[in-house]
């Protein structure tokens, strides 16, 4: 059985790849693993599990609550709420581990299961490592300890939860936002109920699209992967900017009032000038990917902000911000992490403070991204090549150090062996549009060469 754990959780195709089965199984697993960790310390375990409005998060839901439950743990079921609500909640209510059934910005088809550990954090590897070592050896036949009588857990509504995650958010704005019009494009997803209640509450006048959840349209055709609707209502009602989140509204991307996107590296810029003019930027640091505009590194080097690049994946840009204390971290896509208000990336959060910037300063959002300029950024899918060879080819290190030589300063090469799929993406970054798709053609046609 290869891993289940991405990067990101468990997620395939509901109810084939991703079944009751094995949601429950997974369940009873990470509650054993949990208390071998020590995690419950003696006493009875409780878990937040919250969903996107997937129909298949509804089985999923049932089966993730009757394994826990049958595990022995003590149940909180806080319904449709976003990703980082699920991790808010789990450390608010001193929680032992949290659940989310989501698969982010997945077509609806797809679903998946995000555990966290006490304190709202997700787990480290070794103990997602462990879980499906446990649950493959109860597949292979290994009897699970099963709790009876007063042992087994007990399982309860708590539908507070959406209000204190709403309060959370209030008191973290720094200022209002009453003037800022605001179009919110929910994606049909889990924060179509909290995020249009939190930016009017904050004072905005909101116009929302794709909030109107029914189980099958969660990220069709909007939200953070679909901008054009979100674009288009912009100018349509004359906004001040537009937020967009995805299905479980753990990132976001935006709009400034002239239809242009404004995306995760210039959300980043904007959140770390703020950050620091408030002394709220430790260590005058921000952690983004190796994925990021050069613009943005650029940008931050003229600002005097320093730069720590990580691997592409934001529980790789977490791990680094842990470590070193660093507050502000995130990814192009949109995923940004505020450490000190947040323990996962919240795109709530980060709109919130976005359209707090813009009231603040008095700025036009387009103003405020303007700090960076975006590089032309060309990407090439080089599909059916044996990725295990992009770094000992020799062939392809000249290739790559003959871009390079050609770019100069003003331009970059990445090529990266994909972590899913069997390809290998080259990205090239270049002052004109024409030389990164060039150079980038180049590049792939050397991959193919090398490594088909």
């Amino acid at each position: 059985m290869g891993r289940l754990f991405g990067t990101d959780g468990v997620r395939g195709v509901a109810n084939a790849d991703l079944t009751a089965e094995l949601a429950l199984g997974l369940s009873v697993a990470a509650a054993h693993v949990l208390a071998e960790a020590g995690t419950f310390e003696g006493h009875k375990p409780t878990a937040v599990v919250g969903r996107d409005p997937r129909a298949s998060g509804e089985f999923l839901e049932a089966a993730v609550v009757a394994g826990l439950a049958s595990a022995g743990v003590d149940v909180l079921r806080v319904g449709v709420l976003p990703t980082p609500a699920v991790a808010h909640l789990t450390g608010a209510l001193g929680a032992d581990l949290g659940v989310m059934l989501s698969a982010s910005h997945n077509a609806m088809p797809d679903n998946g299961i995000k555990f966290f550990a006490r304190g709202g954090h997700k787990l480290a590897d070794e103990l997602e490592d462990r879980i499906e070592a446990v649950y493959d050896s109860h597949r292979h036949g290994e009897p699970w300890q099963r709790p009876t009588g007063a042992g087994v857990g007990r399982v309860r509504s708590y539908d507070e939860g959406s209000e204190q995650y709403i309060a959370h958010l209030l008191a973290v704005l720094p200022n209002r936002l009453d003037g800022l019009k605001i179009v919110l494009d929910e994606a049909h997803g889990a924060a179509s109920g909290v995020s249009p209640e939190v930016f009017a509450r904050a004072g905005a006048q909101v116009v929302t699209i794709g909030a109107d959840p029914d189980g099958l349209n969660i990220n069709d055709g909007c939200g953070s992967t679909h901008l054009d609707l979100l674009k288009a209502a912009v100018l349509e009602h004359g906004a001040d900017l537009g937020i967009a989140h995805d299905g479980d509204a753990d990132r976001c991307l935006a709009v400034d009032h002239t239809g242009e996107e404004v995306d995760g590296d210039q959300i980043l810029a904007v959140l770390a000038l703020a950050l620091r003019e408030r002394s709220a930027l430790p260590s005058d640091t921000v952690v983004a990917t190796v994925m990021s505009n050069l613009g943005f590194k650029l940008a931050m080097e003229r600002e005097g902000i320093r730069l720590v690049q990580t691997a592409v994946g934001d529980r790789y840009v977490l791990e680094e911000m842990k470590e070193h204390g660093y507050g502000l971290g995130g990814e192009q896509s949109g995923h940004v992490i505020i450490l000190d208000h947040a323990t996962t990336g919240d795109g709530t959060l980060t709109g919130l403070l976005l359209a707090a910037r813009v009231a603040q300063t008095g700025r036009t959002l387009r103003d405020l991204a303007s700090v960076m300029e975006r590089l032309p950024q060309v990407l090439i899918n080089v599909p059916d090549v044996d990725k295990s060879r992009v770094r000992t080819s020799a062939d392809l290190a000249a290739a790559v150090t003959e871009a390079e030589r050609e770019l100069g300063a003003t331009g970059r090469v990445l090529l990266r062996p994909s972590g899913t799929e069997p390809l290998v993406r080259v990205m090239v970054e270049a002052a004109d549009i024409e030389q990164a798709r060039a150079v980038a053609g180049r590049l792939a046609d050397a991959v193919k060469a090398a490594l088909g």
